[in-house]
């Protein structure tokens, strides 16, 4: 039996599907939206402390560790009067090019305090190329019951280290509060 010649038996499978129906799908005019699985690399997300203190600390791993170089972290130094995270520093501009942005999640695993992680957001697109730009106030998570918009002091008899290692807990009855606990 003669060896069919590889050019020959790729047009072979380009004339079978020429003939296959075609599956449009009019998402989302016509399609829900889909259920991400639970460790779907999406959007990312700069997260807070349970009092509202920002977890960044301005460090610029993520950036360094970047391989598109879509981060951008520019640090700056707490002050008694302004603090906006428990450490001496925190990240005073932060931006995320998702026009660059490949969502690999290197920059995930380089953060020390997870202070950046990525949610299950895929719908990332838009007309504009400055609106995927994001900023610290688009990735910053939202405040929650209990949480004080920073900049504003460490929690009463806390020091840095609580905070890293998950001591801070937001009360439930006031938004203003925090109080100690051990986890």
């Amino acid at each position: 039996m003669p060896k069919v010649p590889q050019v020959i038996r790729g047009f072979g499978v380009t004339f079978r599907s020429m003939f296959k129906r075609v599956t449009t799908e009019q998402y989302p005019e016509e399609r829900e939206k889909y259920p991400p699985k639970p460790r779907f690399h999406g959007r990312h997300q700069l997260n807070r402390h349970p009092d509202g203190l920002e977890k960044c600390i301005g460090c610029e791993l993520c950036a360094w560790a970047c391989p598109a170089d879509a981060i951008y972290v520019e640090g700056a130094d707490n002050t008694d009067e302004q603090r906006f995270s428990p450490g001496e520093r925190y990240g005073v501009t932060y931006q995320i090019n998702y026009l660059r942005c490949i969502l690999c999640g290197l920059c995930i695993e380089a953060c020390p305090t997870r202070a950046l992680t990525m949610t299950n957001e895929y719908e990332l697109a838009d007309d504009s190329r400055e609106k995927l730009i994001f900023t610290k106030e688009d990735l910053l998570a939202p405040l929650l019951a209990g949480m004080e918009l920073p900049p504003h002091d460490m929690a009463p008899g806390t020091t840095a280290i609580d905070y890293y290692e998950g001591k801070i807990k937001a009360s439930s009855n006031a938004t203003k509060t925090v109080t100690v606990g051990d986890q």
